[in-house]
């Protein structure tokens, strides 16, 4: 039995390693594209709106693996979050050509994830759950 609880300790061992060297890529990527997007807008000296909340969603990344790094757990929040920023860039670029029905498609999504976040947030305040150690997570 103790043969096999240093086999499962390592495991855990390996396994955060393996996050941590990932989210690490995630956040030196995430860094180089928000370098690559200012290059952008200084090349075509102009910022518009699709450009800020790119980088909008860039800093949501890094504020993920942040709070991946400082908690040890990622809420579904964050997620949802830059979905519904992502909709609203795809909504400002490419629906400008498209069909109104295909505009409206994309705004009930962001108002259907903005309606998901609130039942989340409300449901980890009302109804808080407890971890692992008997700390009460919101």
């Amino acid at each position: 039995m103790l043969h096999r609880d240093a086999v499962r300790k390592r495991g855990r061992q390996v396994i955060a390693v393996i996050e941590d060297l990932g989210l690490f890529l995630i956040l030196i990527c995430t860094v180089v594209a928000i370098g690559q997007e200012v290059w952008h807008m200084i090349r075509l000296h102009e910022v518009q709106l699709s450009d800020l909340l790119l980088l909008f969603i860039f800093l949501e990344v890094i504020t993920m693996v942040e709070y991946y790094w400082r908690l040890g757990k990622l809420p579904v929040r964050i997620p949802m979050y830059i979905a519904m920023v992502a909709l609203a860039r795809f909504l400002i670029l490419d629906t400008a050509d498209a069909h109104n029905l295909h505009a409206l498609y994309i705004t009930g999504a962001i108002l259907i994830l903005a309606f998901a976040v609130f039942v989340v947030r409300f449901g980890h305040l009302k109804y808080p759950y407890e971890d692992h150690d008997g700390s009460t997570d919101y």
